[in-house]
């Protein structure tokens, strides 16, 4: 069995960050996926932790942050998780998530929430069965204020 290890992420995992981002279904470019990976790492209430593949290198990603809303107490939020394709269904989601939530308890939260897309009925099942309850449906909306200037 190939040898694999969780760490944080480093500015040089900008471009194996951005293909795992893409089968996800968010492309990015390096230069940036580099300037926002730069902007978490200096923010002490996120962090982002890569599994390192000793053959495929960095094989999944996850982004975990703090939230501190005024009708709720504070909690941890998954920003985004994601596992290479060809690693699926190797504990490698699993590990990823196990980490944010070591990251969570040391940073004093008492919750891990994680958003996740009406569509993506296998993530649902992955996060059910490590353990997560499904407590609210909700939809999401924005104003583009790039729009009509």
């Amino acid at each position: 069995m190939s040898e694999m290890t969780i760490r944080k992420a480093q500015l040089s995992d900008a471009l194996p960050l951005c293909g795992l981002s893409e089968q996800l279904g968010y492309p990015a470019e390096e230069r940036l996926m580099r300037e926002r990976l730069s902007r978490i790492m200096q923010d002490t209430d996120h962090a982002v932790f890569v599994m390192e593949h000793e053959t495929y290198g960095v094989v999944g990603w996850v982004h975990v942050h703090g939230r501190h809303l005024l009708e709720s107490d504070p909690f941890a939020e998954i920003g985004g998780l994601v596992v290479d394709q060809r690693c699926q269904r190797m504990g490698i989601g699993k590990q990823l998530m196990r980490s944010c939530e070591q990251w969570a308890r040391e940073a004093g939260y008492g919750i891990v929430r994680v958003r996740s897309g009406a569509q993506r009925t296998d993530a649902h099942a992955f996060y059910k069965g490590i353990g997560y309850e499904h407590v609210k449906a909700q939809q999401v909306f924005n104003l583009n204020l790039n729009a009509n200037r």
